[in-house]
């Protein structure tokens, strides 16, 4: 198979690691193996800053409020994009990038 292409049958792994084929009840899940030995696993460790951007802590720099207003737009299909902030900031950042290229 070349990078980039899609099998023929997609194939997802379940959470008890068993394999469902993309064709529904007519292909029958497959038990997923395990290969892997004791010794040769890798050590991870998680920073104590990621840690605390995963438990969902609001430090105060969100406003709920106005989270809440724009979901709730958002549910009644009122919320409106304004694209001329949109492409100004845009274009803005990209002129940063670029003059950031320029001095270097």
């Amino acid at each position: 198979m070349k990078i980039g292409q899609t099998p023929d049958i997609p194939v997802a792994l379940t959470t008890t690691g068993t394999q469902v084929t993309g064709q529904g009840a007519a292909a029958p899940p497959v038990k997923k193996s395990s290969n892997t030995s004791s010794g040769s696993g890798s050590s991870v460790s998680v920073s104590n800053l990621a840690k605390s951007l995963d438990s969902g802590s609001n430090d105060g720099d969100m406003d709920m409020d106005k989270v809440n207003a724009v979901k709730s737009a958002i549910d009644n299909g009122t919320y409106k994009v304004n694209a001329g902030a949109i492409a100004d900031k845009l274009l803005s950042n990209a002129q940063e990038i670029l003059s950031r290229g320029e001095t270097q």
